[in-house]
């Protein structure tokens, strides 16, 4: 556009000069003798070599204002980046099978009981629970959730590893509040015969890749992939990038998010206790990058203090902001090239400390939820080897858990030296498949930048 105007702007400068020089040319052609036609021709010249150089000068401040504004662009896009230190070369997601594309297109679905709950509250917490195939496990959850006071206020995003109609089925029943199904179209268990599922010609336990012929890289302890065993820190990734930065129904979400897993009793209390602790957080703990609904130490229900506790960042019940995500974020790298299957060790080893100081985060005297599960999440359904646990629970819920049972008059006391990992531990591997760390990656950046899925 500079360029353009500056063009006509000259070529009408050009003209006027042109026009009033042969106005006077010809009055003086009355009183002066005729100007030799030779210095009109050096005239004209200089006139045309003015104007050449104020149209490249124009040009060239054209560009470099073009320049400034690509610059600008860039380091716009600095806040999401990571270092990959050049190993992951583009994003290239696994290629969709039918029924991954349909779980994503039903991703895109707006949230079911909008009739009923037609209007969120202003300073809502959303709640996410991540979910695998346990639903004698959901069943326990959804109930407790169903008693949540406030919960009607607020959405309730459930998000699957993989498709389990049993699972879909109690999810689809619920009627407390608005929810929305989110699944993990790259699931490890939605691909039976390709990665990131089983392919067949993937090396098995400890395989030597060149004597076998087969495909993998093994972790620290020599062992190949398990796609079960791995789905866990993938389903946990493609979550948070997913609700933090995929959806819109939170995308512009400005307060925090509670993540809660399918073996985590709720409280009737967790919700109206988490909007005081998250209201106080910024003020009485401005060192907490975020807030608990129990104790870091999952077999314990609390201290039962007239204060406020600060502690390492717990599994059970956290919640925190769209800032503490970004900061998350930026250590991409660190969490998919550290060698353990688990994403909260994997956070507590790498992330956390990265921050630069001690992560604490902020809860109350008294536990709002308690886990409960004796199966783990990689513990097979119908294997030989499964875990069963028919899902009966005998959680006490006494008066006290009904009610807001936190003051904000309360100070704060803080846990330090702490038990948990201490640096320098490697992991406990399952996690060392180059492919893995690939989808890791690609999973911080499917929604920030365009990508091609093939």
């Amino acid at each position: 556009m500079v360029v353009v105007r500056s063009s006509i702007f000259a070529h009408q400068l050009f003209v006027k000069m042109s026009r009033n020089y042969y106005i006077d040319r010809a009055m003086a052609s009355y009183k002066k003798p005729r100007i030799r036609d030779g210095a009109v021709r050096r005239f004209l010249f200089v006139v045309c070599l003015t104007l050449v150089g104020v149209l490249l000068l124009f040009f060239l401040v054209g560009m470099n204002m073009n320049s400034i504004s690509s610059n600008e662009i860039d380091n716009s896009a600095i806040e999401f980046s990571f270092n990959t230190s050049g190993l992951i070369k583009s994003i290239k997601l696994p290629k969709h099978n039918h029924l991954s594309k349909m779980l994503e297109n039903r991703n895109q679905l707006p949230p079911r009981n909008m009739d009923l709950y037609p209007v969120l509250a202003k300073d809502r917490i959303v709640i996410v629970l991540y979910v695998h195939n346990r639903p004698q496990y959901l069943k326990v959850v959804v109930d407790s959730l169903s008693r949540v006071s406030g919960i009607n206020e607020t959405l309730l995003i459930v998000s699957h590893d993989g498709y389990f109609e049993e699972m879909n089925k109690i999810v689809e029943g619920i009627k407390f509040c608005q929810v929305k199904q989110i699944f993990a179209p790259f699931s490890p268990h939605l691909f039976p015969n390709s990665f990131p599922g089983v392919s067949p010609n993937d090396c098995k336990d400890k395989d030597n890749p060149i004597l076998k012929n087969c495909e993998g890289s093994t972790d620290q302890y020599g062992n190949h992939r398990s796609p079960k065993i791995v789905s866990l820190k993938h389903h946990w990734w493609w979550m948070m990038n997913t609700v933090w930065d995929g959806l819109k129904e939170t995308t512009g979400h400005s307060g925090d998010i509670l993540f809660i897993e399918e073996d985590h009793f709720i409280f009737p209390n967790a919700y109206e206790n988490l909007k005081i602790l998250t209201e106080l957080k910024p003020k009485k703990c401005p060192d907490c990058y975020a807030a608990n609904l129990a104790p870091s130490n999952v077999k314990s229900r609390g201290e039962n203090w007239d204060s406020l506790i600060a502690e390492r960042m717990g599994n059970i019940g956290y919640t925190f902001n769209r800032t503490v995500w970004r900061k998350i974020h930026r250590k991409a790298s660190e969490f998919c090239f550290f060698d353990d299957y688990n994403w909260d060790i994997t956070m507590w080893v790498t992330v956390y400390p990265s921050f630069g100081g001690a992560v604490y985060s902020l809860r109350g005297p008294r536990a709002s939820a308690v886990h409960f599960g004796k199966c783990g999440l990689h513990q097979g359904q119908g294997e030989n080897t499964a875990c069963v646990d028919n899902g009966m629970v005998n959680i006490n819920t006494e008066e006290i858990d009904k009610v807001v049972n936190i003051k904000p008059e309360w100070g704060v006391h803080v846990m330090s030296n702490q038990d948990g990992y201490q640096a320098g531990f490697r992991g406990w591997g399952g996690w060392g498949d180059k492919r893995d760390h690939q989808l890791c990656l690609d999973f911080a950046q499917m929604y920030l930048v365009r990508s091609k899925t093939s």
